[in-house]
């Protein structure tokens, strides 16, 4: 329940989730069961009537709405006093908030009224009589903090707890971004406390857009007071009594300080140096109940990132939780104690890593007795600790929420299904995921995920029968990863006929700090040869047809991409781009202003576009420098809100690529941003790339029928290229 965390910047440059489905319940990752081989049936003497048979499923065309839809309901969190459950479910086709009694989940209503951009998160606040929710324009990521008041008098009432709409320069005026809307501040949330239910701890740009100053603000009467201002500062690490503890600091090397706050709150003064390496794999997470102790998460002395818990005045450290193959991930921490309990991680599929005993029986039965096989997540628990929300996700089926009741101290544990998050996915065959360790050519260890079209794979060794069509389909970030489990791209691809292969390529995050490093100032250099390596491996292993690969990603996979169809133009037989840079000196000079603190951690990741060397260095490592080297199909998507990733980014490659009169398919979005929220503009997106995928490919289809019903879609560019997408164009316009 707590979010006490430093404010740092998010500077991944990760495409929107595809899915409402997975925005909203996380997918874990957790070591499958392999079904055990039965015994032969002995007939009983007398006859017996037999099991009502399973309905078989069907292999046809999973509809595209049933994929990349509204969840039917999703993202359970229980309120403080575990009396009601609220969810994530559509009105009107845009997701919103409900909430129910947590024994009758079907007498749930909707307490939002959002009808353009659907809710993505929200949190109960401690008064177990409000909802707070982050919410944007088109896309654009400034956001607002709103609260839902469900109390009797002002049942369903949202009030805007941020209502400030311009940021004013030097000058005194409101400052104006090159679209010409004025620039608006970005709310955070920074600690929400039970110790005071009325109030949450928020930090806001209005000041400076590039610094986060911390005010108190009063989500009953909308009072606002200034706390702290950011001095230069990353962020802050609070505590429940909303004190402020800590500072981060950039140093200008790439390094980071870490200060304490003084006695008196007045004054910082150096606490710990956070070199350049360690920066990626450290996070300063929540204090313990009695405030002395301060769990963080570091890779300090090591490679792999660690749960150690640090005293807050000597910075002495006790190791609470490590792995040596990959990171320490998340946390089950004690709802009132703050003690960590479990601490997760994934190198191929996640485990759970348990403090003690304490949880052990839960996790037994959640096991044994709900899911043995899906992945298990925690989401949510009341303050008693007797109710939980957990989360089961398989890689082969929707993903299903369970109340689970610990029962009173020693009590009878239960449980009951409150929801599969898309349900109609029950009724058909959908693939496996299968974890593969792929070789770089440097002797680097590439995990990766790999999926067959069903059907294809008979014998089920993880290889098809013959060489099938292959996406391989790059994440974003590069600080991020893949992850075992239900992935609807996955499911799409493999459905309509192709093999699909994520890697985590050097530069992701999980596998240690040497990893993350390995990518630094390998763009379109080592990052894209591993890449290359896992195609020419999946080609080895007689997973791919060489002749039919194509390349798919977003933001940096869409970055990745490009540099495919230019760096290694005769690998890819065509290439999908979402919300990719093309230019990388552009992009560095148009980052987000709250992103500032944190660039020169950036550009020793990227190059440094503030010196003639970086500059051309960045040049030669930019897809638009070589863009007379693509010679194969190309389908470009873009948000023209995008605020990480700018909509020049797409112009310009676009544009150069019409200059070469060399053919290419633009399709922008004019209210969306770093990918597509809207469920209408994402259905338009997948229709046009399942078509483009097959005119290329050779996979089946789904018609594109009503899809671009709703939907912003325009199509500066190369609108006959994609069977059915002139027509669908002309259709909607009329």
């Amino acid at each position: 329940m707590r979010t006490s965390r430093l404010m740092a910047l998010s500077l991944a440059l990760t495409a929107a989730a595809s899915t409402a489905a997975l925005a909203q319940e996380r997918p874990p990752v957790a070591t499958p069961v392999t079904t055990p081989g039965g015994t032969p049936i002995v007939r009983p003497a007398a006859p017996a009537t037999p099991p009502a048979a399973k309905p078989a499923k069907s292999s046809g065309v999973i509809p595209r709405e049933v994929l990349f839809g509204n969840p039917v309901r999703s993202m359970a969190r229980l309120s403080p006093d575990g009396h009601h459950i609220a969810f994530l479910a559509p009105v009107d086709g845009v997701m919103n908030v409900y909430v129910g009694p947590s024994e009758d989940l079907d007498k749930a209503k909707p307490v939002t009224a959002e009808k353009t951009r659907g809710i993505r998160s929200y949190t109960w606040a401690y008064t177990n009589q409000h909802i707070l929710y982050t919410q944007d324009i088109g896309g654009d990521e400034q956001w607002k903090i709103y609260c839902v008041d469900l109390g009797a008098e002002g049942a369903g009432a949202v009030r805007d707890l941020t209502p400030i709409d311009e940021i004013n320069g030097p000058d005194g005026k409101p400052i104006v971004v090159p679209s010409g809307n004025k620039l608006r501040p970005t709310a955070q949330i920074q600690e929400v406390s039970r110790k005071f239910p009325d109030e949450i701890l928020i930090g806001l740009n209005n000041r400076d857009p590039s610094l986060h100053d911390l005010h108190r603000l009063n989500i009953r009467t909308g009072e606002m007071k200034f706390v702290r201002q950011n001095e230069g500062f990353l962020g802050f690490v609070t505590d429940e009594d909303y004190n402020v503890r800590f500072a981060i600091r950039p140093s200008g090397d790439g390094s980071m300080a870490m200060l304490r706050a003084s006695d008196d709150g007045t004054s910082f003064e150096p606490f710990l140096e956070i070199p350049a390496a360690d920066v990626d794999n450290f996070s300063p997470l929540h204090f313990d109940a009695s405030g002395k102790i301060l769990y963080v998460r570091d890779a300090s002395g090591r490679d792999t990132s660690a749960i150690f818990a640090m005293d807050s005045k000597t910075a002495a450290r006790q190791l609470i939780a490590a792995r040596d193959n990959c990171d320490a991930g998340d946390m089950l921490v004690h709802p009132t104690e703050n003690r960590v309990q479990a601490v997760e991680f994934t190198y191929d599929k996640l485990k759970w890593s348990l403090m003690g005993y304490e949880l052990s029986k839960d996790f037994e039965y959640l096991k044994q007795k709900v899911d043995h096989e899906s992945a298990l997540t925690v989401t949510s628990r009341s303050l008693d600790d007797r109710y939980w929300t957990v989360a089961f996700i398989p890689d082969n089926a929707s993903p299903a929420v369970y109340l689970y009741d610990r029962g009173p101290g020693d009590g009878k544990k239960s449980h009951r299904l409150l929801f599969k998050t898309q349900p109609a996915l029950d009724e058909y065959k959908l693939t496996k995921m299968h974890p593969v360790i792929i070789d770089a050519r440097d002797g680097l260890k590439l995990v990766s995920y790999l999926s067959l079209p069903p059907g294809t794979d008979t014998d089920n060794d993880g290889r098809p029968d013959a060489a099938v069509p292959l996406v391989l389909n790059v994440h974003g970030g590069p600080t991020a990863r893949d992850n075992w489990g239900y992935n609807p791209e996955h499911q799409w691809l493999a459905n309509r006929g192709y093999a699909v292969l994520s890697v985590n390529y050097r530069g992701s995050t999980g596998f240690g700090k040497k990893f993350i490093a390995a990518g630094n100032m390998e763009w379109a250099g080592k990052m894209h040869d591993d890449l290359i390596d896992a195609v020419n491996w999946a080609v080895e292993q007689r997973i791919a047809d060489p002749a039919k690969v194509a390349i798919y990603g977003g933001s940096y996979g869409g970055y990745a991409t490009l540099v495919g169809l230019t760096f290694t133009p005769d690998t890819f037989c065509c290439g999908v781009d979402i919300v990719g840079p093309s230019n990388l000196e552009t992009l560095l000079n148009s980052i987000p202003p709250h992103w500032a603190p944190y660039l020169d951690v950036l550009v020793k990741k990227t190059g440094d576009h503030r010196t003639e060397e970086g500059r051309a260095f960045l040049k030669a490592r930019s897809p638009i420098t070589f863009v007379d080297r693509i010679k194969k199909p190309l389908l470009i998507a873009q948000g023209a809100n995008d605020q990480r990733v700018k909509q020049a980014e797409a112009d310009q490659i676009v544009q150069a690529m019409n200059q070469k009169k060399i053919p290419v398919t633009y399709v922008l979005y004019p209210d969306e941003g770093h990918g597509f929220a809207r469920p209408q503009n994402r259905m338009s997106f997948y229709s046009v790339a399942e078509h483009f995928l097959a005119a290329n490919l050779g996979g089946r289809t789904e018609p594109i029928g009503d899809d671009f019903e709703g939907s912003s879609i325009t199509v500066p560019a190369g609108a006959d290229l994609v069977p059915g997408l002139k027509a669908a164009v002309e259709a909607k316009s009329n």
